[in-house]
């Protein structure tokens, strides 16, 4: 079964996902310039995810979204198994949001173009002021319900378990007094890890836990949102991808 599986990526859903990539990223690019970039910046991308999940055969669940309230800003954090989070996130967490993202990802020709013109908020750590710039695009763009999703580890997993935490989506949190969302994202792994690169089927699965909403300011509160999300991220992991 696994190799009629492949000859259909390879022959149907390939072609089929380079056509839906282009045409997202055109879409994207021209609505956000013409139109809304809180609308064209998200719903293309939304589509564009449902889409590839479904071509590709793979199944997705979603768990907690009554969790969190309409019309609220968050700090959404989940763990990064594989390349279909982003698929997932995009497709079916119901939310709409602005990606943190590297700024080599700018790059990437055509889908750097639109994740620009869509407004996600690329990170550089090469200078204070554009860590502020940051900040003040972060503060501009998460208005009237629009939230913020980053993978704290900054990339994907090797072995599926959770790696340390980068702080800089709990710092952004914590200047914007906004509520931090831990994910958790079960089934990426086995369809697409780093260390593959063939895809197999397996359901997807997104849990949304309880927000951790700010207690005070400063390090102190980054720390402990920190910690606690990643606590909160690890148990909702299967037992085989927990450290403890």
């Amino acid at each position: 079964m696994l190799i009629l599986y492949y000859v259909y990526a390879v022959v149907v859903a390939l072609p089929i996902f380079l056509l839906l990539t282009i045409l997202t990223a055109l879409v994207t690019i021209i609505g956000s310039l013409v139109g809304d970039a809180r609308v064209w910046g998200y719903y293309p991308g939304k589509v564009w995810s449902i889409l590839v999940c479904f071509i590709l055969l793979i199944p997705v669940r979603v768990y907690g979204r009554e969790k969190v309230k309409k019309g609220t800003s968050y700090v959404f954090v989940a763990n990064h198994q594989g390349a279909f989070d982003i698929f997932l996130i995009y497709g079916f967490l119901g939310r709409n949001f602005k990606w943190m993202m590297k700024q080599s990802l700018r790059n990437i020709p055509l889908v750097g173009k639109a994740c620009e013109a869509a407004g996600h908020i690329f990170v550089s750590r090469s200078a204070s002021k554009k860590v502020l710039d940051t900040i003040a695009q972060a503060e501009h763009s998460l208005v009237n319900g629009v939230s913020l999703v980053v993978f704290p580890e900054g990339a994907r997993t090797y072995n599926g378990c959770l790696t340390p935490f980068k702080r800089g989506a709990y710092q952004l949190a914590d200047d914007l007094q906004l509520a931090v969302v831990p994910m958790t994202i079960n089934g990426s792994f086995e369809i697409l890890p780093r260390t593959r690169k063939w895809l197999r089927p397996h359901r997807l699965t997104l849990t949304i836990h309880d927000p951790i909403s700010p207690q005070g300011r400063g390090i102190e509160n980054v720390k402990a949102s920190m910690e606690i999300s990643y606590r909160v991220i690890e148990s909702g992991l299967k037992p085989k991808y927990r450290n403890v």
